[in-house]
């Protein structure tokens, strides 16, 4: 059994925000009607002044304003601002690591990796900002020269939700400052200090570099903040990350104006082990994708599809291994699994199991709650529930600590298995065989924008295009050439003979 769990009092939380936020160099939030709430304890970590529909169309004409001039500014030179704010959160991560732990309840190690990941971003956009290359094709014309050249696009608006109350806006704003754009940032309300203290390095970083702060800009608030982005025609790009739902209703909406979009929705990520697979190395990659950040990771691992001959010791390995995970405080160490975000979504998560044991589901383990200092901190044990078909709970993202079994007997009906839902973002296979490995990445196997053989579904680094097909929107952020979202193409031809040929040989006069 896990030992008897602790926390501190909310009063000690709030305080340790407030240093923190001081070390960040941040100002403390004028307080108002919008309650920041830490998931540790439930109890209101701080409370702030949503931005006004004056003070978002502000901040917009701000960020277009600082657009035209940001742009002209050599592409390497804008990477400037971001060197140093990696620099001032290499300096900060403890700080900054903490802060997320307090507003999203991760442990200590995933909130550092999170800012880590910042860092890493920032290191690849400032390489990036010289590698921002156009091709020359060869013209059908003679005396001529047929290339492509990318330009910024223009403001940015990026909608964040509270998983990752950091590393995803940084994957965008590190991109699109050093593409020329300029960013105006709607965080979750949930973890709007995590917000404030990056909008306040950033900014930092412009001013120490001789930059113009106003490249970036925060608003903070519900949903209707949002809207007032997703609507605006200033906003060139919206780069949303959340639910389908959210995504159902910014893409019309910004489709209707023509503006691009930038989709992270939903996952409902699987992962094959297969008969030749090393079930100690699938146990470990599955334990982590599935139980990690409390199941509250847009790749979570939802649905394990195992061959029928290797189910049974796979599950006595995966269990044993639920049993040990410790959860509790996550400013504790040793802390492996920290709270659910708030009531929601536990609620959410024993609606799900219920309805999976009616549809002849079995709990194994899990889910049950552990109190720690009253009905508003929700900590539950990760679920493993065993179902004899993929009904339409699992066909769903519960967006919570539940592992859903599947049993399979050919590779064929397991990747038909992993296909039949809605979500395609993350993907895994753990096998020893080549030919299994190969089936999985090919075009008729995993479809999935992220595909991985013998690693979890959960980890993705940031040099690679992140993002998913169906459901999950179809958008890609942070590396290979996601950058190429954040600009705009131009095809030119130079026509440096005396001559004006037309193209396809056509004769006019």
């Amino acid at each position: 059994m896990t030992p008897a769990l602790t926390a501190p009092a909310t009063s000690e939380l709030r305080s340790r925000a407030e240093h923190l936020l001081a070390a960040l160099g941040a100002t403390r939030p004028e307080p108002g009607p919008l309650t920041v709430r830490t998931p540790i304890t439930g109890g209101e970590l701080a409370s702030l002044r949503p931005s006004s529909s004056a003070a978002i169309d502000d901040a917009i004409t701000k960020a277009s304003n600082a657009f035209q001039s940001w742009r002209t500014v050599p592409a390497p030179q804008r990477a400037a601002v971001v060197r140093r704010l990696g620099q001032l959160l290499t300096e900060h991560i403890g700080e900054l690591g903490e802060l997320v732990t307090l507003e999203a309840g991760k442990i200590g190690a995933e909130a550092r990796g999170e800012v880590q990941e910042m860092i890493d971003i920032c290191e690849f956009a400032v390489g990036l900002s010289r590698q921002l290359y156009g091709r020359t094709m060869p013209s059908e014309r003679p005396g001529h020269r047929l290339m492509e050249t990318w330009h910024p696009l223009g403001v940015v608006g990026v909608l964040s939700a509270f998983n990752f109350p950091v590393a995803v806006w940084s994957w965008n704003t590190a991109i699109a400052l050093v593409c020329g754009d300029t960013v105006v940032w709607k965080p979750s309300e949930t973890t709007p200090l995590t917000a404030l203290a990056c909008h306040t390095l950033l900014r930092r970083a412009a001013v120490e570099v001789g930059a113009d702060p106003d490249i970036h800009q925060l608003v903070q608030g519900a949903v209707e903040v949002g809207e007032q982005l997703v609507d605006d025609e200033r906003v060139a790009l919206v780069s949303a990350t959340g639910s389908v739902r959210m995504g159902r209703a910014v893409g019309p909406r910004v489709a209707a104006r023509f503006g691009r979009c930038l989709l992270e929705l939903g996952g409902n990520n699987a992962a094959v082990v297969t008969p030749s697979a090393d079930l100690e190395l699938a146990t470990r990659g599955v334990v982590f994708a599935a139980a990690g950040t409390a199941g509250q990771r847009c790749t979570s691992l939802r649905r394990l599809i195992a061959h029928a001959d290797v189910v049974g010791p796979l599950l006595n390995r995966i269990e044993k291994a639920y049993h040990q995970l410790r959860v509790g405080n996550p400013l504790d160490d040793g802390v492996l699994v920290g709270p659910l975000i708030n009531q929601r979504a536990y609620r959410s998560m024993q609606d799900a199991i219920a309805r999976a044991v009616d549809d002849g589901g079995e709990l194994l383990c899990g889910a049950e709650r552990v109190m720690v200092t009253g009905e508003n901190s929700h900590y539950v044990r990760p679920a493993i529930v065993r179902m004899p078909a993929q009904t339409a709970v699992v066909r769903e993202e519960t967006f919570a600590p539940i592992l859903y079994v599947l049993t399979y007997h050919d590779l064929d009906s397991a990747i038909a298995l992993h296909n039949g839902v809605p979500q395609g973002l993350s993907s895994a296979i753990f096998t020893g065989d080549q030919r299994e490995a190969e089936r999985f990445l090919a075009a008729d196997g995993s479809d999935c924008g992220i595909a991985n053989v013998n690693i979890g579904t959960s980890g993705a680094e940031i040099g690679g295009a992140f993002g998913g097909e169906k459901h999950t929107g179809g958008g890609r952020e942070s590396g290979s050439d996601s950058w190429k979202t954040y600009m705009r193409r131009a095809t030119n031809t130079v026509n440096y003979s005396p001559d004006l040929p037309l193209a396809q040989g056509i004769q006019f006069g």
